[in-house]
């Protein structure tokens, strides 16, 4: 299984569990703690939630998935930009913890630039920190410019949580190769695309018609998620809401794209040769 180092020390899985969702509809809710139970007995570590996902309906769901293998998991959630004041982050926190029900997060992360100053914002990560309700912070949907403003300010950011995928490149061209420079782990949402458009597209049933996985052919959604774990520095983070999904997630770490692969994806989704706007959801 290959994996991502923090520059904390911490090493985990490239792939984890997102919960984006996640939570929302009562009839989901025991296939949903199902499919992260089947991921982490599989050896996947991280799962991501927020407490902007259902207003905390998502980190409850999480918090009843972990109840009982709390030391096996790395959690990750993140501060809402208007809950991100020095106070409000603190007071968010302590929400997140107790929706959760744990006594610690080991990465907490501020959801996407805000209004609130900044350096409020990581005076209060610090401090959650130093009383170890928190053993590192992050950001989400930062690009460049947002990142250099971040290590201005200190040099204790672990994460970028931003879009990537097949059909969302443009990052390639600057934040990628940015954050590995500066020791920050890139993590990947929605690295499926979203709304299937991505999975539809004929180049990826023209790639995984050439692989096969413990389970089987490999599928188009799997080719995507080969082709965001191949890059270092990345960890991934689908959406874990069924069992059967996990497992084939877990079955694309086994797919080693070749250069004859790589080519087929390049003409359909070409790299960016310019700055792009970041893109997020």
């Amino acid at each position: 299984m290959k994996t991502v180092t923090f520059r904390n020390g911490v090493t985990v899985p490239a792939l984890g569990m997102g919960t984006w969702n996640v939570g929302d509809t009562r009839a989901q809710r025991h296939n949903e703690i199902e499919s992260l139970r089947a991921g982490l007995e599989a050896g996947l570590r991280v799962i991501d939630t927020a407490e902007m996902y259902g207003s905390g309906r998502s980190e409850a769901l999480v918090g009843e998935a972990v109840a009982d293998c709390r030391d096996d998991v790395f959690l990750v959630s993140k501060v809402l930009p208007s809950n991100a004041s020095y106070e409000g982050t603190l007071k968010a926190c302590q929400r997140s913890l107790r929706y959760l029900g744990v006594e610690r997060l080991d990465l907490y992360l501020l959801h996407w630039v805000g209004g609130e100053p900044l350096d409020e914002t990581i005076r209060a990560f610090e401090a959650l920190k130093q009383d170890g309700l928190i053993g590192a912070w992050g950001v989400s949907n930062f690009d460049v410019d947002d990142m250099e403003e971040v290590h201005a300010l200190s040099e204790h950011c672990v994460a970028n949580q931003i879009l990537y995928s097949l059909e969302h490149r443009g990052v390639e061209f600057d934040l990628l190769p940015y954050d590995r420079q500066e020791g920050v782990v890139t993590m990947a949402y929605s690295p499926l695309g979203q709304g299937g458009a991505l999975l539809r597209h004929p180049a990826l049933a023209q790639v995984a018609a050439r692989h096969e996985t413990s389970l089987g052919p490999a599928t188009a959604a799997q080719i995507a998620l080969a082709f965001v774990l191949n890059r270092d520095n990345v960890l991934a983070i689908p959406k874990a809401g069924q069992v059967e999904h996990v497992r084939l997630n877990l079955a694309a770490q086994e797919i080693v794209l070749q250069v004859e692969d790589l080519a087929v994806l390049e003409r359909a989704f070409p790299a960016p040769r310019r700055k792009l706007s970041l893109a997020m959801i």
